[in-house]
């Protein structure tokens, strides 16, 4: 068996599209690319230059009208550059036929650093050249007098004005103009390239250390907000441990005092009645229920690694025990279920438990010795559920605070959590009503 090998080769000794590209050429493509982005794509787009803030802390020891007028310090500067530029340019000229023109020239491209900054840096460049061409005087070049002082505040302005990298450009740009303006028309008496680099480096490593600081000072300043912010969470964290511990030992410490004598009250009194030896178990068992879940929610409080226990969660499967336990409290309530029973995810199962077991104790807490109906409706998308209590038939010996505790809050804040709906109120023979839907989309219940 033999093997060819074909090479495959571009037309004109061409390199393939495939070849990797060195380093050095990648760096050149990056840095014509960075040139086109700063310098050339959208030059002239309009970027007018902000105001500053006229709250700010030299700002503020002003009076009310001086304030006004500080907020266009920025621009009255740039402003008063143009004029000396001008100034210079028209003087430098020997007040000739072509002082005002040149006057004109040096001052345009300052102007437009105010609201064109890239676009006033290609037109200093060609302002100065026109300068040069048309001065009288042969002694500066390729600057004329007016046109140093131009461009360098160009420089200035528009480096401020922008980033670093644009600045960097904007000077290698500048020294090529220069290198290109003395090997072409090198005749010149006088050379003012050198100056002009020297000088423009010197401001835009001013402007470049300028935008470093700041730039430096606001990460600081944004990472100080929010260690901030960060520290008044952890606080108010703290706070709800604190709040919890505090609730955990002051709750568990009666409800264990309520299982101890509800156990021992059998025994102090002689043959009792079995259904009071029935009536003090469910207190017993409720007590102790009541403390195991206070100790799993708050070893979910104290500990990140918390592990919950092994024990399963109530469902909608173990209604039935808290409507007998309710109905032992002394609370009338019957359950309508309608549709398809099915079993529905985990968080929709213990929410809607929850929900139910929040309304009920609310009716025993307002309303004792109304009647109640809780109604579950299984339907297609969701699960349907309906609370509703009767007016209490005597007078409570407290004013009843529907909405005011935390009870409804935490119904809101479970419905919210599956993008449900809720409506608690008032019902119309003076009781009160809960309805709720949450949602059940088609892939959970299949799953």
């Amino acid at each position: 068996m033999t093997e060819t090998t074909q090479t495959h080769e571009t037309p004109d000794g061409g390199h393939s599209p495939y070849t990797p590209r060195s380093p050095e050429y990648r760096a050149a493509v990056n840095a014509l690319r960075g040139l086109r982005q700063d310098l050339f794509h959208d030059a002239f787009a309009y970027r007018p230059m902000p105001r500053p803030n006229a709250d700010g802390p030299m700002a503020r020891r002003l009076p009310g009208r001086m304030r006004e007028y500080a907020a266009w310090t920025p621009q009255a500067a740039v402003a008063a550059a143009g004029l000396l530029a001008m100034l210079v340019a028209w003087t430098g000229d020997g007040g000739g036929p072509a002082a005002p023109v040149s006057g004109l020239l040096a001052l345009a491209p300052v102007l437009l650093t105010l609201a064109r900054p890239v676009g006033a840096f290609w037109l200093s460049l060609m302002a100065t050249s026109v300068s040069a061409v048309i001065a009288d005087d042969f002694g500066d070049w390729p600057w004329a007098a007016g046109s140093f002082v131009s461009h360098l505040t160009v420089l200035t302005v528009v480096a401020v004005r922008t980033r670093p990298r644009t600045a960097a450009w904007m000077w290698l740009v500048t020294a090529a103009y220069a290198f290109f303006a003395e090997t072409v028309f090198g005749f010149h008496f006088g050379n003012d390239s050198a100056p002009m680099l020297v000088l423009s480096a010197f401001a835009l490593l001013a402007v470049t250390v300028w935008h470093v600081r700041r730039n430096a000072a606001q990460e600081v300043t944004a990472q100080q907000t929010e260690t901030a912010h960060e520290r008044s969470r952890r606080t108010l964290l703290e706070e709800r441990t604190t709040i919890a511990r505090e609730l955990h030992d002051v709750v568990a410490h009666h409800m264990s005092v309520v299982a101890i004598q509800a156990e021992a009250a059998p025994y102090r009194v002689e043959n009792p009645p079995p259904e009071l030896e029935k009536a003090f178990a469910t207190i017993r068992e409720n007590a102790v229920a009541a403390l195991t879940e206070l100790r799993r929610v708050l070893g979910v409080v104290r500990a990140e690694d918390y592990e919950a226990p092994d024990a399963p969660q109530p469902t909608l499967a173990d209604l039935d025990a808290l409507l007998a336990n309710v109905r032992e409290a002394g609370l009338t309530v019957d359950k309508v279920v309608t549709g398809a029973v099915r079993e529905l995810p985990q968080g929709v199962e213990l929410s809607a438990y929850r929900i139910v077991q929040e309304a009920l104790s609310n009716t025993l807490r307002h309303a004792p010795g109304a009647s109640a109906r809780v109604e579950i409706g299984y339907v297609l998308g969701g699960l349907g559920l309906r609370i509703v209590n009767g007016p209490a038939p005597q007078v409570a010996p407290r004013e009843s605070t529907h909405g005011a505790g935390h009870g409804i809050t935490g119904m809101r804040e479970r419905v919210s959590m599956l993008s449900g709906e809720m409506t608690a109120g008032d019902s119309d023979d003076g009781g009160y009503e809960v309805t709720v839907f949450l949602p059940v989309a088609q892939a959970e219940e299949t799953a």
